[in-house]
């Protein structure tokens, strides 16, 4: 007897899963297939976390998360974007993915669509899904300067069914960015149709041509329909912590509280006191991690380009770079042989959308050598390719 819903049983696995499972526990693979750096997370967090635990703060803690945690995440927006954001607008989640849950599961009822800008990580997409909701791509543009989002089609893409928008900026796979002027007239379109903004914020202070990509925090009201997702995974080097923040409208307070309580009831203290090490004394690494994803970025951008057939959309953000291969239309295919051939793990395209299936994502968030070594096994197989 199958008691599984239809919504899940036709829902795709991540065909970024389907070549990490030929190369995880392989010693001579490099791994450029996910995202998150190979550089452990540093000792300060780690050692509050720990501290924390031996002091036993190992009981239930508040759903919204410690007092501490909030504090250190209002201090934050205050002053990165000089924006004050009040304690009752502010939760600590288990993940930036639990956090595009929980907002999925407030606002959206089945049979409301949600227009999203993509390619896109394809976790958000089904998030949508599994809540009932339909998603209705917008694809970006790209060329020699990059990538493009042509707001007037995001506008025409909503109508009487759309309970919300759906962007990340930066964003992954693309790196893209949506400016501060673009994100005026998205907040003044949706207070106009009473539609919702999630706007994913994860790679915000992974840029190279300023401090930190704008936050939609930085134009929105309390009161105005829109949620910032943010995560620790990044920035802060802390992908196997599973923590984010979510910052909702002023009114919804009541409703976070109750999701968060059925959902997780909360997440550990001890984690969040590293995390709140993390945001108050860890700018310093924050800074040199970027700097390092910078130096990651111009040797994969210089060796791409130099590959004959290749083709690689450029960026300012993020920790990734889209290629395409000339004569390659099955990118999955080409990442697994990649894995096989030449000990390298990539990401085809078609996770992220049907309009990046040529395409295939690289994350240059590693060391130097690592990343030399891995353009030099990837250049030998397109030899041979």
């Amino acid at each position: 007897m199958n008691l599984t819903r239809d919504a899940i049983l036709t829902m795709p696995d991540s065909p970024i899963i389907d070549v990490w499972r030929l190369g995880v526990g392989r010693s001579d693979v490099i791994g450029l297939w996910a995202g998150e750096s190979d550089l452990p997370t540093p000792k300060p967090f780690c050692d509050a976390a720990a501290a924390a635990l031996a002091m036993g703060q190992t009981f239930y803690s508040q759903n919204r998360g410690i007092a501490a945690l909030r504090e250190a995440i209002a201090a934050y927006y205050a002053r990165l974007c000089r924006v004050a954001v009040a304690d009752e607008r502010i939760a600590a989640t288990s993940s930036g993915m639990n956090s595009v849950m929980l907002v999925a599961q407030a606002i959206i009822e089945p049979g409301d669509n949600v227009v999203c800008v993509t390619p896109s990580w394809p976790n958000i997409l089904r998030a949508i899904t599994i809540t009932g909701g339909e998603v209705r791509s917008v694809p970006l543009s790209h060329g020699e300067d990059g990538w493009h989002l042509d707001l007037q089609h995001l506008f025409d893409a909503c109508d009487e069914r759309t309970r919300a928008i759906y962007y990340a900026s930066p964003g992954n796979p693309t790196g893209w960015m949506l400016e501060g002027d673009q994100q005026r007239r998205l907040l003044d379109f949706a207070r106009e149709r009473g539609i919702a903004i999630l706007a994913d914020e994860v790679y915000q202070r992974i840029v190279y041509d300023r401090p930190y990509a704008p936050s939609m925090l930085e134009f929105a009201t309390p009161d105005d329909p829109v949620f910032v997702i943010n995560s620790f995974s990044k920035a802060w080097a802390m992908t196997g912590w599973r923590m984010g923040w979510l910052v909702y409208p002023a009114a919804m307070l009541d409703t976070f509280e109750k999701l968060i309580q059925f959902n997780t009831s909360g997440g550990q203290a001890f984690l969040q006191a590293g995390a709140t090490v993390a945001l108050n004394d860890g700018e310093p690494f924050v800074q040199s991690f970027v700097e390092r994803c910078r130096g990651g970025q111009r040797i994969a951008l210089d060796r791409l380009r130099a590959m004959p057939g290749v083709s690689v959309v450029p960026n300012h953000a993020s920790f990734y770079l889209m290629f395409s291969v000339e004569g390659v239309s099955d990118t999955l295919e080409f990442c697994k042989r990649a894995v096989r051939e030449a000990g390298v793990g990539l990401a085809p395209g078609i996770a992220f959308g049907a309009e990046s299936a040529q395409q295939i994502r690289l994350c240059y968030a590693r060391s130097d050598t690592s990343l030399i070594e891995a353009m030099d096994r990837l250049e030998g197989f397109l030899r041979k390719f």
